[in-house]
């Protein structure tokens, strides 16, 4: 059954903004245990150097690699590589560290075994229509039904349905949900195309690469998204690109297991 009482599970814990230099030690056991929290339709238990799944399949946790460059983490992590920032809830971390994208990190073969490719159908085949704003725009979103994913994204549109209507300015339209494609400038998938990130607000959106740095050689923090909606957001297992120093502020993805993961 997958993680469908996600506040239950939740994790209300504060954690400082950190850049590379922390995020080279070793994510512990009890973090990447949060994976099977998150996803217990696919994962069963870690057995040694092992994360294994339902069916058997054995991924390794740690590759034996050391401490990654920041670009090397992004290209070739591994599963304890996900766990290496600890994510901040609610108004915390801004403006991200250099360099600190906590769940930019994503071990790919993991989620493609859940999710599907969408280069052949998979991901598509088990997407649904989500109502997204029912009351005040009724549009249809596809999402995956994975995991729970949808159902999450149902649930916190209808709580986002009912803030005042101010907040509509940035809730409609979206900026849609399933795409399959890459990363912009990468080679790695998007998860747009794993079908449980929904992007919004286009017009009071701010993206890293948009930017120029400072004469500090930081990139300026931008964000004009309202706290209100992030925060449902995080309610319901989406972490926020807002939280990165990377920053992509329209971008919203469903991964409960970041959110699930202790310090």
């Amino acid at each position: 059954m997958p993680c469908r009482n996600f506040l239950a599970f939740l994790l209300i814990a504060t954690a400082p903004t950190v850049g590379l230099a922390q995020s080279e030690t070793s994510a512990p056991t009890n973090a990447v245990s949060a994976l099977i929290k998150a996803y217990p339709d696919f994962l069963d238990r870690i057995e040694g150097n092992d994360l294994v799944g339902k069916d058997g399949t054995r991924m390794r946790i740690d590759d034996g690699k050391g401490a990654k460059t920041f670009d090397a983490l992004l290209d070739d992590p591994d599963i304890k590589d996900m766990f290496l920032m600890k994510y901040p809830l609610g108004q915390q971390g801004l403006a991200p560290a250099v360099n600190f994208d906590p769940g930019r990190i994503r071990y790919a073969p993991l989620f493609k075994k859940m999710y599907g490719d969408c280069r052949t159908g998979d991901v598509m085949a088990n997407a649904v229509d989500v109502v997204w704003l029912p009351g005040q725009y009724g549009k249809n979103l596809k999402f995956s039904k994975i995991n729970g994913a949808a159902a999450a994204l149902q649930h916190l549109s209808d709580e986002l349905d009912k803030l005042p209507q101010r907040f509509l300015t940035y809730l409609r339209p979206t900026q849609g949900t399933y795409n399959c494609r890459l990363v912009a400038g990468t080679n790695r998938e998007s998860t747009h195309g794993l079908g449980i990130a929904i992007d919004i607000a286009a017009a009071h959106s701010h993206y890293w690469q948009w930017s120029k740095p400072g004469a500090d050689g930081r990139l300026p923090y931008k964000n004009e998204i309202p706290w209100e909606i992030v925060e449902i957001f995080e309610r319901h297992g989406f972490i926020w690109g807002g939280k990165w120093y990377h920053y992509d502020t329209m971008h919203f993805e469903y991964r409960p297991e970041i959110l699930l993961a202790p310090n």
